[in-house]
């Protein structure tokens, strides 16, 4: 019988660092969770490491966590990397095909896409992923794999995922301060990606919303591609300072009547509800004041969300619509005031291929990590982003 593989994903966020282990056989569709464990954040800010010392601090004692209660020996992950700072660019190519029956080779591939790498970025901006959306020959487009295909001229069409260097070398430096080789970084909207859309989705045109604490992130799919990655520096933290400076407690409190008490859309009695503090003092709110807040904040993402839809004239015109997901996604009614809001299909989205997850919405960056991985093992068939798995850039393989 086949040993299952072991697959480890890090979470770094902005609340809560998460790992994930699971174990997967090759043939099995299904994951099985060996462990799940995660950490309160101290030293990051909307995504980004900020303090590399602590987040080191607490990826150790996550990792030795992990190792006493499960008793699990990880020494090498996939990681995300978030925050505001991630950006994306369309670029295109073109390049002679070389042999002379003119059949496109391995080669020209490689040269073509690696040709619509050269594009302009600053001194602190660096690729992370090139996306090929398609391939044209000879002036016919819509092509997704063009080795073997005959023809003159091959042109690529991809999309270019990239971030500000100091803070994806803060991340990487973080991890490795921890004693764990990092085997690929993968920006968390892609990650969450993995973990939430059906290929179903990405064809027919699906947006994958992710709500986390500091930030909220957006990738766009159609006809299998992803067309576009935006992420907002506004999440579920945002609704608990409000609800703090309101009601004039701290935050720890806040966030328990926003989970307890709260909803995007206020429905039934305002009668006031309390709940008891320290040295037997008792805070009285409304209801009805605390899912206003929260339906302001949570409509102010999606209306960035409709922005950034717009702007790529995609607004109203995803027929797979808007998968929520993330930690703010467990809000009251969040389906409802999607659909009011976008004008779209809405449902949540919970990481598929791993059954016995605890708290699935908030892991679903993790569950896509260890996807990420299972396709690199040759457990799972790869997507068409993947082409560039040959031509890896030396940057995602580190070792401590």
């Amino acid at each position: 019988m086949a040993k299952p593989h072991i697959i480890a994903g890090l979470d770094i966020g902005t609340s809560n660092i998460k790992m994930l282990i699971a174990a997967k056989k090759k043939g099995e569709p299904n994951f099985k969770v060996l462990c799940q464990a995660q950490e309160p954040s101290f030293g990051i800010r909307r995504g980004v490491v900020i303090d590399i010392e602590k987040v080191s601090r607490l990826l150790q004692l996550l990792i030795n966590k992990v190792r006493t209660e499960n008793g699990q020996k990880i020494d090498s992950v996939y990681v995300n990397i978030g925050g505001s700072h991630i950006f994306c660019n369309n670029s295109e190519s073109v390049v002679a095909v070389s042999r002379a029956d003119r059949r496109v080779s391995e080669e020209d591939v490689r040269r073509v896409l690696q040709a619509a790498e050269t594009i302009s970025l600053s001194a602190n901006e660096e690729i992370l992923e090139v996306i090929p959306k398609e391939f044209i020959i000879d002036g016919k487009g819509g092509i997704k794999e063009a080795e073997g295909m005959q023809g003159g001229r091959l042109e690529a069409k991809v999309l270019i995922v990239g971030c500000f260097s100091p803070y994806k070398k803060n991340l990487t430096q973080a991890v490795l301060n921890a004693d764990l080789r990092i085997l690929d970084i993968l920006p968390s909207p892609l990650a969450i990606s993995n973990a939430v859309l059906s290929q179903k989705q990405k064809e027919l045109g699906v947006a994958v919303l992710d709500i986390g604490a500091g930030t909220s992130e957006l990738a766009v799919f159609e006809e299998g591609n992803l067309i576009d990655l935006a992420v907002f520096p506004i999440g579920s933290a945002n609704i608990t300072n409000d609800i703090a400076i309101l009601l004039k407690t701290d935050i720890d409190i806040a966030e328990l009547i926003k989970i307890k008490s709260g909803s995007c859309i206020f429905k039934g009695n305002n009668k006031k509800e309390k709940i008891e503090l320290e040295e037997g003092e008792v805070l009285t709110f409304s209801p009805k004041m605390v899912s206003g807040i929260i339906e302001a904040r949570v409509s102010e993402i999606f209306g960035e969300v409709q922005k950034e839809l717009k702007r790529i004239n995609k607004q109203g015109q995803l027929p797979a619509g808007i998968v929520l997901t993330g930690g703010g996604a467990n809000l009251p009614k969040i389906v409802e005031l999607a659909k009011k809001e976008l004008k779209l299909p809405c449902r949540i989205g919970k990481p598929m291929f791993f059954s016995d997850l605890e708290d699935g919405l908030s892991f679903a960056a993790v569950c896509g990590l260890v996807l990420k991985g299972a396709e690199e093992l040759g457990l799972r068939s790869k997507s068409f982003k993947n082409i560039l798995e040959k031509i890896k850039k030396p940057f995602q393989v580190f070792i401590p």
